[in-house]
């Protein structure tokens, strides 16, 4: 069952995520469809600087079972946040967010491995001033209860039921995935309801097959050493305790880049030590074992990738693999110096990819 309050360590990484930035990072690149892949490698992203409003004063802003959107934080008419419960297929009961205006265009937001809704704070706040955005707990993750039952397929029946609950029949939407969203949107592109409600896909930081073989957060020579070694840390059943400034060190190390704002990673460790450890046991196994490359050939919307150069979970191999592979790409940006935590580390560049992947192809589709 989904809980009725936020946990406090979520609260306030979410406060931290969607203070305002210190400085906007413009997404770059034409807004017009691309007639072919495009290799877009930012020459430098600058680290959003500590929020402007000490993150005491955010959390007693944002705290509470729903975050305010921008607009009605500056008083303007016709947004709103809501919650509900999507039920999926094998009954497991979803936590679901509604931020924004009625009637406005859709956005979609998937979250990765032990992460939650907060993830996203940063883009639910610059998004709901004028998008509808719908972002969900995946199951086991922030206000979703766990369930016995996780795959691939999972997350596809939990993707699906979100879009039945909040999109119109035929309703389209841009969706966004993060890491193990990005692989919820592979694991669904196939399905029916995903392919009625898509209008363009964006994937961040997320990869197919081989993630253990790949992975690079541990500094060893490719080979089956490293990939044994790689699969039993982040398959561990150990729990990651209290968030300490070494935890912080460990989680940045792994998952960050190298010039994260302290106040980013402070927000990233509380979301992801406020994973039950049994959850991220349980689906470090499912990732473990993905193998989606044929999800990303049936990706047939216009799709864009982003990665970080200095991704260690998902090095941007995979971005590079999944681009070769897709059938519409619309481009494939690699931020230098960027971890795995993509949608935080450039929050202004993220949001701005999915403004124009709305406005590009949601609003095409409504138009046409």
């Amino acid at each position: 069952m989904t809980s009725s309050a936020e946990p406090s360590s979520q609260s306030a990484a979410r406060a931290e995520l969607s203070g305002p930035s210190a400085e906007r990072v413009e997404p770059s690149g034409p807004s017009a469809e691309p007639s072919s892949l495009s290799v877009e490698r930012v020459e430098r992203v600058e680290p959003s600087g500590p929020s402007a409003v000490e993150p005491s004063a955010l959390s007693a802003t944002l705290s509470g079972p729903s975050v305010k959107s921008s607009a009605q934080r500056s008083g303007t008419s016709g947004a709103s946040s809501r919650e509900l419960t999507a039920v999926s297929a094998d009954g497991t009961l979803l936590h679901v967010e509604v931020h924004g205006p009625e009637g406005a265009p859709a956005v979609v937001l998937a979250h990765g491995w032990t992460c939650s809704t907060a993830f996203w704070a940063a883009q639910i706040r610059d998004l709901a001033v004028d998008h509808r955005v719908i972002a969900y707990d995946q199951r086991g993750h922030g206000r979703t209860g766990p369930s016995p039952a996780c795959s691939t397929d999972t997350l596809a029946d939990d993707l699906e039921a979100v879009l039945t609950a909040t999109l119109a029949p035929g309703e389209k939407a841009v969706i966004a995935g993060h890491s193990m969203g990005g692989m919820t949107v592979l694991a669904a592109a196939a399905r029916d309801v995903f392919q009625e409600h898509a209008a363009a896909v964006l994937l961040c930081s997320t990869g197919a097959s081989g993630l253990v073989a790949e992975s690079t957060v541990l500094p060893l020579r490719p080979g089956p050493l490293r990939t044994w070694l790689t699969r039993h840390i982040l398959g561990s059943r150990a729990p990651l305790g209290p968030v300490t400034p070494l935890a912080k060190r460990i989680l940045k190390y792994a998952t960050m880049g190298a010039d994260s704002a302290p106040h980013m990673v402070d927000a990233c460790a509380r979301i992801v030590h406020a994973c039950p450890r049994t959850v991220r046991y349980t689906w470090s196994h499912v990732l473990n074992l993905l193998d989606l490359d044929h999800g990303v050939r049936e990706l047939r919307v216009p799709t864009a990738v982003i990665v970080g150069s200095g991704d260690r979970l998902t090095p941007p191999v995979h971005a590079r693999r999944i681009a070769a592979a897709l059938p519409h790409c619309v481009g494939l940006t690699e931020l230098p110096g960027l971890g795995h935590m993509t949608p935080v580390e450039a929050p202004d560049l993220v949001t701005g990819r999915i403004r124009e992947l709305v406005t590009v192809y949601a609003q095409l589709e409504e138009g046409a």
